[in-house]
């Protein structure tokens, strides 16, 4: 526009400077007036088109150093976005972007307590799952400790956070890459008919790997990261499985960061009912060997495609309820020689077995759930017993002290249902002699009660 403008000045400039010459000689003649007038006219159109040869070339330099400017910042921004990738740096997203990448958040793929996950495609056509984080206080905590513990992570068998945003007086979003074949709960325990989403029976060749995958994942964390990291929320529904059955350690919600030079953390009581340790259930504070027991009870459960504490007998019947716990079963079975009886019978009913690998994993798995945690392996120790690199020592006859293991007052709610209600904490010894289908009632806490 300034261009424009500046050469409408000149053209009328020259015109008028023309017209002043043109009127000078009608009137003054060819006196010596006349030819200072035309001497100072002819002058001034000369300087006039020199002023505009002059801002043509500055403008067309001007304009290409634009250009190349423009070219070289779309390259650095490419360059950049590049080596975000590379270097794993998650990816600040407009809210705007996170719901047309999900269609206003449609396609839910699951729900917990303070957060639900949805699928969405960005616009490069990546594949995501956006994690909504709900709550002012919880919610700002769990954003906090997932991002500071997997935004600067890179393992194979760990979840890849790509991206967040973060809403003003708003929820919270975690965009992690989306794993194909869902949580391992899935896969491992008899589908519901009302469940509608990828799932089956994994093979045990695949158990096992996926065993191998998570103890790998956890050294990482454990082990190899500059701050060691505790997941503290190990369970099935936190393990993902991707498009070739292979495990992928998710939701770092409740994970926390621990010192090199620190052996034991104290921390308010969080996590999944039914894998928190006996030292963290006791106020005894917390290290990775609380990791290490949830991943032995994620192990048990993996073997025998069951979950850990189960409800059997007359559910309508009050004084026919009793709690079955796998464990005990397990380590019973051990003892008695009765190895196989423990593994999942639909795994059984298939074949293809390899009893070598049953009593590894299953000692693994025992070793992983002692009760003093000191006697607990390290996950680097585990995943050289699972690969057959260390011997398996036969782990200790442990009494199995469940921490949360007491009676159930059985209170009706408003509805006229009964619902649990779990007054107070007590340590009570498991006689390791009576069998699993014994009368004796094990009833399980709020804490670990499914």
């Amino acid at each position: 526009m300034e261009d424009k403008k500046a050469k409408i000045i000149a053209v009328l400039s020259v015109v008028a400077l023309i017209i002043v010459i043109v009127l000078a000689r009608v009137y003054l003649g060819l006196t010596k007036t006349f030819s200072l007038i035309a001497g100072a006219d002819v002058a001034a159109i000369f300087a006039v088109i020199i002023y505009v040869i002059i801002r043509q070339r500055f403008n067309r330099r001007r304009m290409l150093l634009e250009r190349q400017m423009v070219s070289e910042g779309r390259e650095l921004r490419i360059e950049y976005s590049f080596l975000r990738k590379v270097a794993g740096v998650p990816t600040k997203f407009q809210f705007k972007e996170l719901a047309e990448a999900t269609d206003d958040f449609r396609l839910l793929l699951g729900q917990g307590a303070s957060a639900c996950v949805f699928k969405g495609v960005l616009t490069d056509g990546t594949n995501v799952a956006v994690k909504r984080i709900e709550g002012e206080e919880h919610g700002e905590k769990e954003f906090k400790s997932e991002v500071a513990a997997i935004a600067s992570v890179q393992h194979v068998n760990l979840v890849r956070l790509i991206g967040y945003c973060r809403v003003p007086l708003g929820p919270r979003y975690l965009v992690y890459e989306f794993i194909k074949n869902g949580s391992l709960d899935h896969w491992i325990f008899p589908k519901r008919e009302s469940q509608n989403r990828p799932g089956g029976c994994l093979s045990w060749h695949l158990r096992y790997r996926v065993a191998i995958d998570v103890a790998k994942a956890l050294s990482y964390l454990h082990h190899d990261c500059r701050s060691r990291i505790l997941h503290l929320d190990v369970k099935p529904e936190n393990i993902l499985l991707d498009e070739n059955h292979r495990a992928i350690v998710a939701d770092f919600g409740l994970s926390k960061l621990m010192g090199r030079d620190e052996s034991r953390v104290v921390t308010t009581i969080r996590g999944t009912k039914g894998y928190l340790a006996p030292e963290w259930l006791l106020g005894h504070g917390i290290s990775e060997k609380s990791d290490i027991y949830s991943y032995g009870m994620v192990l048990l459960e993996l073997i025998g495609g069951r979950r850990n504490v189960r409800l059997i007998g007359n559910c309508n019947d009050k004084s026919k309820k009793k709690w079955e716990y796998f464990p005990k079963i397990v380590n019973m079975k051990v003892r008695e020689g009765k190895l196989m009886e423990v593994v999942d019978h639909r795994l059984i009913d298939g074949g293809g077995i390899d009893e070598r690998e049953v009593r590894r994993l299953v000692f693994v798995a025992l070793w992983c759930i002692q009760e003093k945690a000191r006697l607990r392996p390290s996950m680097a120790r585990v995943v050289e017993m699972l690969e057959g690199r260390a011997d398996i020592d036969d782990p200790p006859d442990t009494q199995m002290i469940i921490v949360d293991l007491l009676s159930i007052d059985e209170e009706p709610e408003d509805d006229g249902h009964e619902r649990p209600n779990g007054i107070a904490l007590a340590a009570r010894h498991v006689d390791s002699t009576l069998p699993s289908t014994s009368t004796c009632s094990y009833a399980i806490s709020v804490l670990s009660g499914r």
